[in-house]
């Protein structure tokens, strides 16, 4: 069978009203996968299997195991697919990096002298009450550990955007064969997806075998879990083949295949995550939790792991491109201060949780309070650092 693409005939009469709707489509995914991170913070000290808290419910479990499992892949395979755009409006690398340097770099080296150690504090207390936060704050930056919380994608997203910038440098075709793919995607979504799944098994699996799951690499403030280096690297450049040209002909247009199935990914997606469900109950069920597991189960699991990855976070595109490209949304308040709320967040979720540790409430109420109140309060102080100015260049 010949695979019929749009032509620039079909397409062009409606490009604008095409890359209109594309772009509040996407942006109302990148606000939700913000929304996320804020709740995937505030229930994981309340998960049963991994509680810090004396509250715990098993729910939030389900809720974490699907969060860590695909939505850090699809902030970059969303940050990737505005690269080529860019470049073509920014010509020259320099000038690309001197605007990611602003928009990642500085708020990086400001949040992980601030945020992060005020953060990081609140956990601290718990263990010496006493401990002063100027004699905390000197251990952390000069003897370590130095962690980064969620801060970590920023730098990891400028190194991939300066290989990106650097492959465009040598010749703006280096992603044609992943936009080619990606128009194959406008009428056969699936081929698109499974392929998506075979390049990312392919680069994750072998690397979950060999670092583990758990296995982070750390120098001061700059950290990153090994195992998941490539499979965000691929998802990024992923997204930047989509972008490269016309990716409202690609599978993620709204006039594609893609959306109009939303719900057969949405119910593929429930299967490789029962699959991973499988998995961690004969981790504990059967092979009593060890601290290393064979190389079999690290595979079994790093497949399950992929393929739900690929299908949660395509469903949630196809959904976006389907339901929410035009109108009001709940989720356009929030659209503007969806960045600076992820670089503020974490110090009031292990605050407030730190506030609530005594308290002998359920986990559910601990948890929507700090997720209500973490995001308020997250959205109030983005608010305020927004009225600096120049801050608009970074926030």
């Amino acid at each position: 069978m010949t695979t019929t693409y749009p032509t620039r005939d079909d397409v062009a009469p409606a490009v604008s009203a095409a890359v209109r709707v594309r772009d509040l489509s996407l942006d109302r995914a990148r606000t939700f996968l913000t929304i996320l991170v804020l709740i995937h913070h505030s229930v994981i000290p309340y998960t049963h299997f991994g509680h810090t808290d004396p509250a715990s419910w098993i729910g939030f479990d389900c809720v974490v195991l699907a969060t860590d499992s695909f939505f850090m892949a699809m902030f970059f395979m969303l940050s990737g697919l505005f690269l080529w755009p860019s470049l073509d409006h920014r010509p020259k690398i320099g000038t690309l990096t001197r605007d990611r340097l602003i928009r990642l770099g500085i708020p990086f080296v400001i949040a992980a002298f601030t945020v992060i150690p005020i953060a990081y504090y609140a956990i601290a207390l718990r263990a010496d009450p006493v401990l002063s936060f100027a004699d905390f704050y000197r251990n952390m930056i000069t003897v370590g550990p130095w962690p980064s919380g969620p801060l970590w994608f920023l730098w990891v997203l400028f190194i991939y955007t300066f290989i990106g910038g650097t492959m465009y440098r040598i010749s703006r075709h280096t992603l044609d064969p992943l936009n080619r793919l990606a128009y194959l995607g406008y009428q056969r979504p699936f081929v698109y997806i499974l392929a998506t799944f075979a390049i990312t098994a392919v680069l994750y699996v072998p690397a979950r075998v060999y670092f583990g799951p758990n296995q982070w690499f750390e120098v001061g403030p700059f950290s990153v879990q090994e195992s998941r280096v490539l499979l965000y690297a691929a998802y990024f450049f992923m997204g930047a083949g989509i972008g490269a040209c016309h990716p409202e002909r690609g599978v993620i247009s709204a006039g594609g295949r893609l959306a109009k199935q939303w719900y057969i990914w949405a119910m593929l997606a429930v299967l490789p995550y029962a699959a991973m469900w499988g998995f961690i109950g004969i981790k504990r069920g059967i092979l009593d939790n060890p601290p290393d597991l064979p190389i079999w189960y690290e595979a079994g699991y790093g497949l399950a792991f992929a393929a739900f990855s690929v299908t949660v976070i395509f469903a949630i595109l196809a959904y976006f491109l389907r339901f929410q490209r035009a109108g009001w949304s709940i989720l356009d308040p929030l659209q503007h201060d969806a960045y600076g709320i992820f670089l503020v967040h974490y110090a009031w979720m292990l605050w407030l949780q730190y506030a609530l540790f005594d308290l002998e409430w359920p986990a559910i109420v601990k948890a929507s309070v700090v997720f209500v109140l973490g995001l308020a309060l997250s959205w109030a102080t983005t608010a305020l650092l927004r009225k600096i100015p120049g801050s608009y260049r970074v926030l």
